[in-house]
């Protein structure tokens, strides 16, 4: 009979012991000694320089919300409402898309005003956000390169149209590890409209990169997370146990194959388990006092945006280092009028207390706010009448930054006097992710990963900081 080779020989207690000291053995032994260890991971060298930055919450507009009805308001576009568009802006433009012939132009019917010591312009959309003006970056000429959902979200979220590469989140994690050995790095909510635009999971996906950098989305309703709980009759010591077995299991197959995903599956199983103690308590906001409840909007009871913007705050705190909220509702092709003021309504306050309570709590200053869609919507209307709305466009659209070493109170690019094409300062997705990467410590050129023989980045080949809107 052949004997078995090493790595399939049975392993006595004693060899077990010993080939632990080299894998879960010092895992476990780093973990008592020092839990920032197991904590931070991420990559030698980086941060590459101080951080202004030390965590992230992008609050996601899905379906594109308007600029000029919100944040960029167009005096000329409401002189020549119910007119066709002028034709030299449609020279080099791509064909929209959902409206067919020759639109006409619809100015904004809301009323802007200045706010706050910096006189920034907010729609009467906005009035919670008006009273919090002064911490925003407001950047006016945003530009993508598809006016398509899905592809256009891809782009904000991973650099590029297509959903199988790393997400801004997966990139952080990967590059900058995790605050907090209990909790994923990236944590995902959702709120809004349910007949929105659906939420496929390569907005928040690892693409190339170990599935340990993967978002996790946390549920509206029930646990957080599914199976937090131990099924009837089985302990957390029991459950312990097992988790012993199955990773004692993994890593001979580890040592066997080399197979780093292995290594990947070892760590999500641990991560898991602490999840069953670290979470509940976390995602439970009735705890809360009374005041900050009333401050976000927030019912404990009923899944909202408000709860999640609190839910946030709490996950920031506990050492999450990406937390990206999805508020579905924004793609008003029809009924516009209803449909945004819908969604205003349930945005505005908790976006404005958010800000105000990372700011009372010390946080504003290294925590880095987004906010934004995949792209605006067109200065035309895409039907008439009540019913008029408006349809997707990339070409020059608005979004905001707070926080995180952001130049506050600022109001950054511009676009024509129809709110059609950038015309000053313009923005591209590509640098928009450079400067956010730059505010995170990381040089956009050096967070890279190799795979298909090249070097892949979030930012691609392009991208520039757009160090005019750094504090």
């Amino acid at each position: 009979m052949k004997p078995l080779s090493p790595s399939h020989a049975p392993l006595t207690r004693r060899a077990f012991l010993g080939r632990s000291a080299g894998g879960l053995g010092a895992l476990a032994l780093a973990s008592l000694l020092k839990p920032d260890l197991l904590a931070a991971g991420g990559l030698p060298g980086f941060p590459n320089f101080t951080p202004r930055a030390q965590r992230i919450i992008f609050l996601f507009m899905a379906g594109g919300p308007s600029h000029v009805d919100l944040f960029d308001p167009k005096p000329k576009l409401n002189e020549l409402d119910g007119k066709p568009i002028p034709p030299e802006l449609l020279k080099n433009h791509q064909q929209f898309a959902l409206i067919r012939g020759t639109p006409s132009l619809k100015g904004s019917p809301y009323v802007f005003r200045q706010h706050g010591q910096s006189g920034t312009v907010i729609s009467e959309l906005l009035p919670h956000l008006s009273k919090v003006v002064d911490d925003l970056t407001v950047i006016r000429s945003i530009h993508t390169d598809t006016n398509v959902h899905d592809p256009a979200v891809n782009f904000m979220n991973c650099g590029t149209l297509l959903g199988d590469r790393p997400t801004l989140g997966a990139w952080l994690s990967y590059g900058l590890g995790s605050e907090n050995s209990d909790l994923p790095a990236y944590i995902v909510l959702t709120s809004g409209s349910s007949d929105g635009q659906p939420l496929l999971q390569s907005f928040w996906g690892n693409g190339f990169l170990d599935s340990r950098h993967a978002g996790v989305p946390f549920r509206n309703t029930g646990a957080p997370v599914l199976h937090l709980d131990n099924p009837p009759g089985v302990t957390t010591a029991d459950r312990r146990s097992e988790l012993d077995m199955i990773q004692w299991m993994n890593r001979r197959q580890s040592d066997v194959l080399g197979d780093p995903e292995i290594a990947s599956r070892i760590a999500s199983y641990e991560l898991a388990f602490r999840m069953q103690a670290s979470v509940p308590a976390l995602a439970e906001i009735k705890d809360e006092p009374e005041h900050i409840l009333k401050l976000y909007g927030a019912d404990p009871a009923k899944p909202s945006f408000a709860r999640n913007c609190l839910l946030a705050r709490r996950l920031i705190e506990s050492g999450v280092r990406f937390v990206q909220l999805y508020d579905r509702g924004w793609d008003s092709h029809t009924n516009i009028d209803m449909e945004h003021k819908r969604q205003c309504a349930a945005a505005d306050q908790p976006t404005a207390a958010l800000l105000a309570d990372l700011k009372q709590r010390g946080l504003l200053e290294d925590t880095l706010v987004i906010w934004g869609g995949e792209f605006g919507r067109t200065p035309v209307a895409q039907v008439s009448g009540k019913t008029w709305g408006r349809d997707h466009h990339p070409h020059a659209f608005t979004m905001w930054l707070a926080g995180g070493g952001m130049k506050p109170g600022l109001s950054y690019g511009a676009t024509d006097e129809f709110g059609y094409h950038t015309v000053e300062n313009p923005i591209h997705v590509h640098d928009l992710h450079a400067t956010i990467l730059h505010q995170m410590g990381i040089n956009h050129e050096r967070l890279t990963f190799r795979t298909q023989g090249r070097d892949f980045r979030l930012t691609d080949v392009r991208g520039k900081v757009v160090k005019e809107i750094l504090a």
